[in-house]
């Protein structure tokens, strides 16, 4: 088929064609080893389409292909990684695709050369695009093997030497009595750190591996296998595919071995520093409320209501802050859910404003985004502000009342909208010298970099901040401006 797609679309010469046939006997091991769909792509006589010539699927996960797609074309519009690779004949990693059966794919493309280094085709691994995060991380482990995979594996065939070093996976090949026959340098140099002191070709199976795999039942399953183990100090990555010849017949096994020690220390360094960040939130939290209610002790042997309302005001913009590092201590990260938080917010608010027998319901509805820790701060006091200052003096003269806040979320700012249905106040009749008006605007024009508008009628008042998401979802020093001194 290779032959026959080659003669039709392009010029390659009968040595070009073997090397490209070589490469897609192993494209099935490679499937396996990666566990992504995998595919050799043409040159043409166009410059912006390409031809598949072969194909794998994988056995260790279902394929993201319901057919063969060997003979179609890719096209530039589409597949841009695999014209780019075959112009410029270097690797492209983890580019948007859009496949034959018009799936939406992430590629990673490695070039395919003949001996007098000329691109010829590329190979390509395709991942699914729905888990981008997982996607890349596969195809990073693809761009670090599949390279050196098949290169080994055709360096076998051939009785080259040893490939040179590369920092990627450990590939050790065994024939099919079971006996070492290609131990590539990583590889080498994970066994040397183990004790292994004889030369590694010609070892059996047996004696080599990791993880009280038996050979023949890698034989028998005839699929990819996956351990992590912990041997001495090291925690190493194990894979096992088996290798076919022309024929389907089983010619050997492939162990791929990646050192993953220095991962895992650093993924346990970061979780015992997450442990730590989660606890200092949870002591300043408890600080926090601690305040609040020393500070509610205190109202209480005060007889004057502006006082009283003075220490209410206090205790519910310590509460705001308390509910940004409730949720922190809860996630053990500097990302904070704005909607989490101001309805926690909306909760402290209604339990400890003052007012007066009053039932004002508060609603919180819109979008859900993260933002770090130090901007939920600055929005959780505006809106406590405002939202006291509805309860406060919207409804007047009511005994019922109504208060929405709502998140909005566009592709560069964020914005909060608070709005009540009471009596309104003229807008132009606001004292500047207000403390919370003043926490207010300093907040949002010099902490969130955003503006604010107040708007307000009979039908009630809206009041509108936003912010730019570029600094909301940025890690910033927590530091808040100093409020100019009262008279």
């Amino acid at each position: 088929m290779i032959e026959e797609l080659c003669r039709k679309y392009n010029d390659l010469t009968v040595k070009d064609i073997a090397k490209l046939t070589s490469v897609a006997e192993n494209l099935s091991i490679i499937a396996d080893c990666t566990g992504a769909d995998i595919f050799i792509d043409c040159i043409t006589r166009d410059p912006d389409e390409a031809v598949v010539v072969a194909q794998a699927k994988p056995n260790s996960r279902d394929s993201l292909y319901a057919g063969s797609v060997v003979g179609e074309m890719a096209y530039r519009s589409k597949e841009p990684a695999v014209l780019r690779t075959l112009e410029v004949g270097m690797p492209t990693t983890d580019m948007w695709a859009v496949t034959q059966e018009n799936k939406n794919v992430r590629q990673n493309v490695s070039p395919i050369k003949n001996d007098e280094g000329r691109v010829i085709g590329v190979l390509i691994a395709e991942k699914d695009v729905t888990d981008h995060v997982k996607t890349r991380n596969n195809l990073s482990v693809l761009s670090r093997t599949t390279e050196q995979l098949m290169e080994a594996l055709m360096t076998s065939r051939a009785g080259a030497p040893s490939l040179p070093y590369h920092d990627s996976d450990g590939i050790v090949m065994f024939n099919e009595t079971g006996v070492s026959t290609y131990v590539n340098p990583v590889a080498e140099a994970i066994f040397r750190k183990l004790g292994y002191l004889d030369k590694l070709e010609g070892i059996h199976f047996s004696n080599m591996v990791l993880d009280q795999v038996l050979y023949q039942d890698i034989l028998e399953k005839r699929q990819l296998s996956h351990n992590e183990v912990k041997v001495g100090s090291l925690v190493l990555n194990i894979k096992y595919a088996v290798m076919q010849n022309r024929d389907f017949n089983v010619s050997g096994v492939v162990m791929l071995i990646r050192d993953e020690t220095d991962v895992k220390a650093q993924e346990k360094e970061l979780i015992l520093k997450s442990v730590a960040i989660r606890e200092i939130h949870h002591r300043v939290k408890n600080n926090l409320q601690t305040i609040a209610s020393l500070l509610r002790l205190q109202s209480r042997r005060v007889d004057d209501a502006s006082a009283k309302t003075a220490f209410s005001e206090s205790i519910s913009r310590v509460l705001s802050i308390a509910a940004t590092h409730e949720i922190l201590a809860q996630n053990g990260v500097d990302d904070v859910d704005l909607l989490t938080m101001l309805q926690r917010i909306k909760s402290s608010i209604v339990d400890y404003s003052m007012v007066g027998g009053k039932e004002v319901q508060v609603f919180t509805q819109g979008d859900t985004f993260m933002c770090n820790s130090d901007t939920a701060t600055s929005i959780a006091l505006v809106a406590n502000e405002v939202i006291q200052n509805s309860l406060k003096h919207a409804f007047k003269g009511r005994d019922k009342g109504r208060i929405y806040v709502e998140i909005g979320k566009a592709s560069s700012y964020g914005s909060i909208v608070i709005t009540d249905d009471g009596v309104g106040f003229d807008v132009s009749q606001v004292r500047e010298g207000a403390l919370g008006t003043r926490i207010v605007n300093i907040i949002v024009k010099d902490k969130l970099h955003g503006t604010l508008t107040t708007e307000s009628g009979e039908g009630g008042t809206k009041v509108f901040f936003d912010f730019p998401l570029d600094e909301a979802t940025s890690e910033v020093p927590t530091e808040y401006p100093v409020l100019p001194q009262t008279d």
